[in-house]
């Protein structure tokens, strides 16, 4: 180990006996105190440790390999002897190997493949404040499988600039150990008034100055790779107009590079050049560039935004945290005084967050619920320093079902054992083992690969917010041409490409290089293991623009498209679409009927499509029918006055077949006849005036027998149209044919034989009066049934009829021989002996010639203006 004194010495000791003693620990290092290489080899003879491995996490490959390679050096050996690392798809370590550095993805891997963490006895989660969604779900299994398999397994925790206590609590109380770092002084220079001018020319104009004012090398702090190559073009720039070309040299670093490019990147400088670092974010922790002595913050970083809502991730721009300019800024001071130049003003400085948003409140969390399925439990059963939002968790699991990685119930597939060992994102995973299964595996993998990295095209012209790369599963790229097919064109087809001199945009031979070797790498990975003569032969029928427009559905079948009527698409899951209008206006892709919107834009009520793939309607037919659902959709029209029945199949959102259904199911036919009814009212049907008599005479039954006899309201009828109705309608499907009912057997139905009789008896439709007339009983007030009948005709009626039993008098409309009302009354007696005598005298003067005797219950009641000669 090397004999210079770091801070972190310091606490060793205390931190030693920490772990001797506790299950959990947590170190909080100040940045340049020396943890991420002094820690591990410091603990190595430790005796709780017992020969067993040491796992440290790293966010990211390159801190991952630099860490290895440094704490190697130190014991005078090689990367891969007692100190190696493992990252995605390169791998560095022997049987000799007691601390394997590694990425946080890793660790969920080999926690899957064995829970219990067999020989393995500290897992160390370095760097831990950038919460990444990897290290929060690390720490949360290995918590679980310390506390139910592992007791002896020891965690540490170690952070720059963590908020310690809760990370303690979650770890069951676990001790805190602090160090101070050891960093120089660091001169702060913000910008003296807020800028809106563009971010390239300005992180120039600041480079140029720094050259001259200050010595050492330079770290520049970008948002990512588009700002990264920008600045770079302008800046070799003016290093060639004023003289430094000679004198410094510029070196990009972010994720997306070569290990070679980013190894060269924090390699100390030679022959006296000063460097220029263009880096991400990527540079802010863990890895120490040799030689710089002035930082560059542009202030801002670029971070992945998941949303529910739309099921998309978007890359957004965001002002960094104080926290990450604190470290950012102490890159200069890690060897020697520096300098830290903020682009941003003091004032704007109190705006920043205190820290960042842990990943897993804003991250994509499919690969999430696919680690808690085959974890076999669920997210609420286990211990979280923040939990994940249950509406993302949701979404990812529902995206989850239709790759066919869980059951409907939510249960673990097969497929989705297969999916979660891989350790690609499932949208990428399961489009590779489909493709393998039908001999598209090479393509499969290449167009992972492709989507994976930035736009292998590049757009003159093109804004700054506009030019990040596809990235990983649902990010957002920026082409102004979006055909998914022409990038493809290009990887298979390479320097024989019409692409490349072609006015679409030109090629980015760095990304095309990159593309490249990512496949060979996947490629590789998934033959492992494998034998080739068992590969399975592509289908001959399936041309190359099918085949890849087909691998694209299967990782995006959310995103499957079809075109409306105005140019917009309808995704399957229900949300908009539409593509540019110069995309629009440029491109056939933009007239398929069906296509898979690779990439999306959310930013509006209609997403902005970026990268599609047209895709047949036999392809989409042939491979995904199982997920297609048939429906019948049988529902009553206002406008016809009809049952409309309709076949329809249906992907999610999609309609991909409407015809008129040619034998539709009778019972849904009445059922929807009977909503229509219930939608238009009882006016639907054939109304007559006996039917009228007939509800009204139930409803009589019912207000004063309401427990023997049915309500024959109108709500009522309403409520159980089914039972009184239904059986009379069924075959029926209009109004027309609801117009060949007979509404008075459908009430008669209604009743027994014996309910007949007693209504025939007790409510009937008429009664007979002295005159020989039967007159009609209106029993439209159920508490007052009317009898209207003209006076003359109840000549000799003593008193008022009676109907229920003698239970309801009826009201009597007493009427005039021109059939107008002149008395109404329920006591037919009292009329006879008070009040008709001052009727007759009116009636007498108006109606001379009929009959007015003077003793009415004597008298002779007639239908006429006398009674017969005879009668009298």
């Amino acid at each position: 180990m090397s004999g210079n004194h770091l801070p972190i010495d310091d606490v060793l000791p205390e931190l030693k006996s920490a772990l001797s003693s506790h299950a959990g620990v947590v170190l909080v290092a100040e940045p340049g105190a020396g943890k991420t290489t002094r820690v591990p080899l410091s603990l190595l003879d430790e005796s709780w440790l017992q020969g067993l491995r040491i796992l440290m996490l790293e966010p990211r490959r390159i801190a991952a390999r630099s860490a290895a390679r440094y704490m190697a050096r130190a014991l005078g050996e090689q990367a891969g002897e007692t100190v190696g690392y493992r990252v995605r798809l390169d791998t560095c370590i022997s049987e000799k190997t007691r601390i394997e550095v590694i990425t946080e993805g890793i660790l969920t891997r080999m926690l899957q493949e064995d829970p219990s963490l067999e020989g393995i006895g500290l897992v160390i989660f370095d760097e831990f404040h950038e919460r990444h969604l990897h290290a929060d779900v690390g720490l949360a299994l290995t918590a679980e499988s310390q506390s139910v398999l592992r007791e002896d397994l020891r965690i540490l925790v170690m952070s720059a600039t963590l908020e310690a206590e809760p990370v303690a609590a979650m770890l069951g109380g676990a001790p805190i150990v602090v160090s101070k770092g050891r960093s120089y002084p660091v001169e702060t220079i913000y910008a003296e008034r807020r800028e809106d001018t563009l971010l390239e020319p300005r992180i120039v104009r600041t480079i140029m100055l720094a050259l001259h004012r200050h010595e050492g090398d330079i770290m520049v702090f970008l948002p990512g790779a588009g700002e990264i190559r920008r600045v770079q073009t302008a800046l070799e720039q003016e290093l060639t107009k004023n003289g430094w070309i000679e004198r410094a040299y510029i070196a990009p670093l972010y994720g997306q590079l070569s290990a070679a490019a980013q190894d060269a990147a924090i390699s100390p400088s030679t022959n006296g050049m000063r460097k220029i670092v263009l880096a991400t974010a990527i540079a802010e922790t863990s890895l120490t560039v040799e030689g710089v002595r002035i930082v560059i913050d542009s202030g801002q970083m670029r971070v992945p935004r998941f949303s529910p809502r739309t099921g998309l991730t978007r890359l957004d721009t965001v002002p960094v945290s104080r926290a990450s300019a604190d470290q950012r800024r102490g890159r200069a001071g890690r060897l020697g005084p520096g300098v830290c130049y903020r682009l941003w003003t003091r004032e704007e400085e109190r705006q920043l967050p205190a820290h960042h948003v842990p990943e897993i409140l804003v991250a994509d969390l499919a690969s999430l619920a696919l680690e808690l399925a085959a974890w076999g439990t669920e997210a609420s059963d286990l211990k979280w320093l923040t939990p994940p939002p249950p509406a993302a968790l949701q979404q990812a699991e529902e995206l989850l079902v239709q790759l066919g990685a869980l059951s409907d119930s939510g249960t673990l597939t097969s497929h989705g054992r297969t999916l979660a060992k891989l350790g690609l994102h499932p949208r990428f995973a399961h489009m590779i083992v489909k493709g393998m299964e039908l001999g598209l595996g090479e393509a499969a993998c290449t167009l992972a690969a492709l989507l994976e990295e930035r736009d292998v095209i590049r757009h003159s012209g093109t804004s700054a917010n506009a030019r990040g790369g596809f990235g990983q599963a649902g990010q957002t790229p920026a082409a102004l041409n979006p055909d998914l097919g022409l990038r493809m064109e290009l990887l298979t087809l390479g320097t024989h490409s019409p692409l490349r001199h072609s006015r679409q945009g030109d090629v980015d031979e760095s990304v095309l290089r990159r593309i490249h070797e990512q496949t060979k790498q996947y490629r590789l990975a998934f033959r492992m293991g494998q034998d080739d003569k068992q590969q399975v032969q592509r289908n001959a029928d399936l041309a190359d623009e099918d085949a890849w427009s087909l691998l694209a559905a299967f990782a995006y079948p959310d995103r499957i498209a079809e075109r409306r009527s105005d140019g917009r698409y309808l995704l399957r899951n229900g949300r908009g679409a539409a593509f540019t209008q110069a995309a629009a206006s440029g491109t056939l892709l933009a007239q398929s009927p069906y296509i898979v919107a690779v990439q999306l834009d959310d930013a509006g009520t209609d997403g902005r499509i970026v990268l599609a793939a047209s895709l047949g309607r036999a392809v989409l037919e042939r491979y995904f029918a199982r997920e297609f659902t048939r429906e019948d959709l049988i529902a009553w029209d206002r406008t016809t006055q009809s049952v409309r029945a309709r076949e329809r199949v249906r992907l999610g959102a999609l309609t991909l077949k409407d015809m008129q259904h040619s034998a539709p199911d009778a019972d849904a036919v009445q059922h929807a006849l009977l909503e229509g009814i219930a939608q238009e009212g009882l006016a639907l049907l054939p109304w007559t005036k006996p039917a009228h008599q007939w509800q009204a005479r139930l409803q009589f039954m019912h207000r004063h027998l309401p427990e023997e006899w049915p309500d024959a309201s109108e709500e009522a009828l309403l409520a159980t149209l089914e039972e009184w109705l239904g059986p009379h309608i069924y075959g029926m499907r209009s109004r027309d044919e609801l117009g060949k009912l007979s509404l008075t057997t459908v009430f008669e139905s209604m009743l027994t034989w014996e309910q007949r009789q007693q209504l025939d008896k007790e409510a009937p439709t008429h009664i007979a009066v002295p005159s020989g007339s039967r007159i009609a009983v209106d029993y439209q007030d159920p508490d007052r049934p009317l009898l209207a009948v003209r006076l003359q005709e109840v000549f000799g009626l003593h008193d008022t009829p009676r109907i229920a039993g003698g239970r309801v008098a009826l009201t009597m409309h007493l009427l005039s021989p021109a059939q107008r009302p002149v008395q109404v009354t329920q006591d037919l007696a009292s009329f006879w002996a008070t009040t008709y005598f001052d009727v007759k005298k009116d009636l007498k003067g108006r109606y001379p010639k009929h009959y007015w005797p003077d003793n009415p219950l004597e008298a002779i009641a007639t239908r006429r203006t006398r009674p017969a000669p005879d009668k009298k």
